[in-house]
């Protein structure tokens, strides 16, 4: 009888570089690839972008693995009934998956994994979501990295495993439909005009990113305004290409061309802090609920659904917020010191508890990643590892001046005050009325007064976080 391996994908959805895929078919045999949505205790479900992006990228892998003879099989429910309801069914003798890295997640499958070793069927898994495993990098204690430039270092000098390649095709199959009950959301069309979703489309944006871009990346990744970033965090997010890709592509050009050595290590610092927050779940309780550092689990925060609400629907009336929070609702993406920016305010300013927003970012991202997003919030509150200190407070008004100059990204995401000249367009409040008036701009009608007092509310941000 023809064995037939299981491959279990979650976060890795890509037929190169993929080691449990890679590892089935060199086998033999039949291999069935299978997706679960999870409904799982532990395991976070997507948010609503995200939720899109997925069904994207699963039609995508689909018609791929069809390419190597492997079909592709979507299911729903809890993971372990799945896993051993499709190997009964199947008569399967292997089950095999890349890991990850959720306190959560880790208990589900270690308890897959004995439960059907007991049983006699082979499990695996396989190391293909991070740079270096969280258990292969530390510090000359022997504890994992809490500050990232030491662990940067540190994972420089570290021997990053090459990429597998493709695996070899077995028989091309036409594909099936993707069967997972997905419902369009209505704003879906809005995302598609902004994304192309896939493994082609993930090295494509790679190779167009070290073309044209990486050169400008270091001095023009913090202009909201400007096209200088890789745009690759949705696709690293579903495993659609792979850190280690990304790292020895980029290291391949930098070697050809020693002058963008500086940018592209640039670069693989940045794809470095991916590696940094998936380390910090590894080791740490949930970071989604938990604040790293104890203490500011006593900041008094405050509750206004008033003050939320205008924050999540860019209506703050300061411009560069509100441009971004309408970015992330029309694309699920928001350019990263845009995202610092309105974590400050949210958490700051206004004192609203940051897992508040990290979890209108969860449903609204299509980058949102169970490491990521809440280790970026905690970053910016001030309670993570390594983060910036409670008394760091963005003033949206002095970044956009600097950042958007010009006031080309408030334009844009803040149409209606695109008449302003650029010296008012981040402080439209102070605007001399004949200016306001110049540019169609009523303030409380057409364009809303600051919900905050940014300096009275600096105070209030550091007395809080002083009293710990």
């Amino acid at each position: 009888m023809v064995r037939t391996t299981i491959v279990w994908l979650r976060n890795d959805l890509r037929i190169a570089d993929n080691p449990a895929l890679t590892a089935a078919m060199r086998e033999g045999g039949r291999v069935i690839a299978l997706y679960i949505h999870e409904g799982t205790a532990g395991v976070r479900p997507p948010g609503g972008a995200a939720r899109w992006w997925l069904h994207q990228s699963l039609v995508a892998l689909n018609r791929s693995l069809a390419e190597l003879g492997v079909e592709l099989i979507v299911r729903r429910g809890n993971s372990r009934e799945v896993v051993d309801a499709l190997v009964a069914e199947l008569h399967a003798g292997a089950v095999y998956w890349n890991r990850r890295y959720a306190p959560g997640e880790r208990a589900i499958d270690q308890a897959i994994k004995e439960g059907l070793r007991e049983r006699g069927i082979s499990a695996a898994s396989f190391e293909g979501n991070v740079l270096v495993e969280p258990w292969d990098i530390q510090t000359g204690q022997g504890k994992p990295y809490s500050v990232f430039t030491p662990f940067w270092k540190t994972l420089k000098t570290h021997d990053i495993a090459t990429p597998k390649h493709r695996p070899a095709a077995g028989e091309s199959r036409d594909p099936r439909a993707v069967d997972d009950a997905y419902i369009e959301p209505k704003w879906a069309a809005k995302l598609a005009q902004h994304w192309s979703v896939g493994e082609a489309a993930a090295r494509q944006a790679l190779a167009d990113f070290l073309d044209d871009q990486v050169e400008n990346y270091p001095a023009g990744r913090d202009f909201p305004a400007r096209e200088a970033t890789s745009r690759l965090s949705p696709h690293l997010r579903f495993g659609e290409i792979s850190a280690r890709q990304v790292w020895h592509t980029s290291m391949a050009v930098a070697h050809g061309n020693h002058q963008l050595q500086p940018a592209i290590d640039k670069f693989l610092s940045e794809l470095a802090w991916r590696d940094f927050s998936h380390h910090q779940l590894y080791h740490r309780p949930d970071i989604t609920t938990e604040p790293m550092q104890p203490k500011y689990a006593g900041i008094n925060w405050r509750a206004s659904e008033k003050d939320l609400e205008a924050w999540q629907h860019g209506r703050t009336g300061l411009p560069i917020i509100d441009a971004g929070m309408r970015e992330l609702w029309e694309t699920g993406y928001m350019q990263n010191r845009v995202r610092m920016l309105v974590a400050s305010l949210l958490t700051k300013n206004l004192l609203i508890d940051w897992r508040k927003g990290e979890e209108w970012f969860w449903d609204c991202l299509v980058d949102a990643d169970v490491a990521n997003n809440p280790a970026s919030w905690q970053w910016v509150a001030g309670c993570g590892l390594d983060a910036a200190p409670y008394f760091r407070i963005f003033n949206p008004v002095t970044q956009g001046e600097r950042f958007d100059a010009d006031g080309d990204y408030v334009r844009r995401w803040v149409p209606e005050l695109a008449k302003l000249p650029s010296a008012w367009i981040h402080k439209p409040a102070d605007a001399p009325k004949e200016v306001l008036a110049d540019a169609d701009v009523v303030l409380g009608e057409t364009y809303p007064l600051p919900i905050v007092d940014l300096k009275a509310s600096r105070s209030r941000a550091l007395d809080a976080a002083s009293v710990l």
